[in-house]
């Protein structure tokens, strides 16, 4: 035992940043936040702010806060561990986007009928990681 935790104590161990980011309870549906996340994933960091940047969908806006967000937890986390940090080497490994609570309302209609009206909600969640790099190859 003694002899293998010497052999990975002298070799360089693999350094990696990994941070996400959650946003719960948006108002957006979660069928048409699919369609923006569906855009980032597996892109660079700042990649894929820009374009979340210029998209044209009204869920692009809380999509970008919730990556930015990431990006910004990530730059933390390396900070606190003393790791080097390169927002451009960030990449979106996981997004995703869950359902949340539905809000029900009523809206009239004629004859004194009533119409049921779905606000839904989702839960947007962002992982960003910085591809595995030994610490002394470059």
């Amino acid at each position: 035992m003694a002899g293998s935790n010497s052999a990975t104590n002298t070799q360089k161990e693999a350094v990696t940043v990994e941070a996400k980011a959650q946003a719960r309870g948006v108002r957006v549906t979660p069928m048409k936040a699919r369609r923006v996340v569906n855009l980032i994933r597996g892109k660079q960091a700042t990649e894929a702010l820009a374009v979340l940047q210029f998209a044209p969908q009204s869920a692009s806006d809380p999509v970008y806060k919730v990556l930015a967000s990431a990006i910004a937890n990530a730059r933390v986390k390396a900070e606190k561990e003393s790791l080097p940090f390169d927002e451009r080497s960030l990449v979106v490994t996981t997004a995703y986007v869950d359902e949340g609570p539905t809000m029900k309302r009523f809206q009239p209609r004629a004859q004194g009928r009533a119409f049921r009206i779905n606000k839904r909600t989702s839960h947007i969640t962002v992982h960003v990681s910085q591809p595995e790099t030994n610490g002394g190859a470059r």
